[in-house]
């Protein structure tokens, strides 16, 4: 079984593990961003960073019988101010056509945008590749920032945004930024990169402010902005499901590609239920019964280390109650009669 639960500083020996995986802005393979990002989580679920909109939060999975950290995930309750705004290409097309020479072409444009009042984002997204696939637990992590936002919603902005990793080349080279970037800032991806992460001034003054014609770049290029690489073809699947559709922009520095969804209408959180524990357990053999229903399941504290927990559990609802197996409510340390917060799994 897993737990998902609030981060702790204890947990930055293997958030530095899981980042070594992925090394992004979100998830930086840097132990002192590491650090400053648990720190930054640690402020927000407990309220010492007033305003809801400056809040980030960042979730770990732990596998409970090795109490190992294998996955993570990550809730930026508003990307995009005037500070540090979230930027973008805009992707469209543009038709021109020739009368004297009877020619007619239609080109893929890229234009930067900036959005200082953005909305919320979610990202950070990483599992121990040991563990993909075992009890799904990519999107039992994927699946609890939608469960924390259903929870405390006036938190969130109205509109969901996740920015999926495009493919990138073997050595880590994006190869739009190859093409583009490293032209107009002299910098390589992995540069820019981290400097963005604390600076996005760069990108304002150095990037051109018009529009960009994919059909210089090559074929290759073409055919791979707002595409996603082979590792998050899965993620998008889901994402789509339920309810995120692509925005027609792409991430400036590796052309991946923006799925976003009005907050209401994602499938899970229209779906969130709340119901107090039941004092009555559910038998391991009841999986197949008609009512029971694949949940992720939460007990959030406002007291204490480890004030969320959250676990995967085959669910029977009573009335106001639910009904858990014994090894769900240990996990979560839960007393019959605490109110509990869930969605859907399926």
């Amino acid at each position: 079984m897993y737990l998902i639960r609030d981060v702790q500083k204890s947990d930055l020996p293997g958030l530095k593990k899981l980042a070594h995986e992925l090394d992004t802005v979100n998830l930086p393979n840097d132990e002192k961003q590491l650090a400053a990002i648990i720190d930054k989580s640690s402020r927000s679920f407990d309220g010492r960073i007033r305003d809801p909109f400056q809040r980030e939060y960042l979730f770990v999975m732990v596998e409970t019988r090795s109490g190992k950290v294998v996955g993570s995930s990550l809730i930026i309750a508003q990307h995009g101010t005037r500070d540090a705004p979230h930027i973008f290409f805009d992707v469209y097309e543009k038709e021109h056509y020739s009368h004297s020479v009877d020619k007619h072409f239609r080109h893929r444009v890229l234009s930067i945008g900036y959005n200082f009042d953005g909305p919320t984002e979610i990202g950070g997204l990483v599992v121990d590749p040991a563990f993909r696939g075992q009890g799904k637990p990519g999107k039992q992590l994927s699946y609890v920032r939608f469960l924390y936002i259903a929870m405390h919603r006036a938190r969130f902005r109205d509109r969901i945004l996740v920015e999926l990793l495009p493919r990138l080349e073997e050595d880590g080279r994006s190869p739009l930024w190859e093409a583009l970037g490293r032209k107009f800032t002299g910098l390589s991806y992995q540069e820019a990169d981290r400097l963005s992460r604390e600076n996005k001034e760069f990108i304002q003054q150095l990037f051109p402010p018009g529009e960009i014609y994919a059909t210089i770049f090559s074929q290759k290029i073409q055919d791979a902005i707002g595409e996603v690489g082979p590792e998050t073809a899965g993620a998008k699947n889901m994402l789509t499901q339920i309810g995120f559709r692509y925005d027609e922009r792409i991430d400036p520095f590796d052309g991946g590609p923006h799925f976003s969804a009005p907050t209401e209408l994602i499938e899970p959180i229209r779906r969130f239920r709340r119901a107090k524990l039941s004092a009555t357990r559910l038998p391991e053999t009841a999986g197949g019964a008609g009512d029971v229903e694949d949940r992720l399941v939460t007990l959030e504290r406002t007291q204490g280390r480890n004030r969320f927990r959250a676990v995967r559990a085959q669910c029977i609802f009573r009335d106001a109650t639910v009904q858990l197996p014994e090894e769900a409510v240990l996990a979560l340390e839960a007393d019959d009669g605490e109110r509990l917060h869930t969605i859907p799994l399926e």
